[in-house]
């Protein structure tokens, strides 16, 4: 299932830019922000942003996960994640420093 989910998930979210900051974290629970961009197959581009809360079990395995999250579409001149493929580099902003 979630195998599934993800594939779908790849196979649509085409070019895929993530950042994500910390906003709380308390015993085995934390709470972080996050945006992301990509392009779909007929090339419109996306900025998905939301909030996730996870909680760990004993093991530090992910107990529970909630997410809200909403897809905003944005023209190619708008986008702010434009480092090549892969991890965001060291230097690249923050989501508070691109005012997100």
């Amino acid at each position: 299932m979630i195998v599934a989910f993800l594939t779908r998930k790849l196979a649509r979210e085409l070019d895929y830019r993530l950042i994500k900051e910390l906003w709380a974290f308390a015993d085995n629970r934390i709470a972080v922000r996050f945006a992301y961009e990509w392009r779909d197959d007929a090339g419109n581009w996306f900025r998905s942003h939301g909030n996730e809360n996870w909680e760990s079990d004993e093991r530090g395995l992910m107990r529970l996960r909630f997410a809200s999250i909403n897809d905003q579409a944005i023209s190619e001149n708008d986008r702010k994640f434009r480092w090549p493929q892969g991890p965001r580099p060291a230097d690249h902003p923050g989501l508070s420093d691109l005012g997100l």
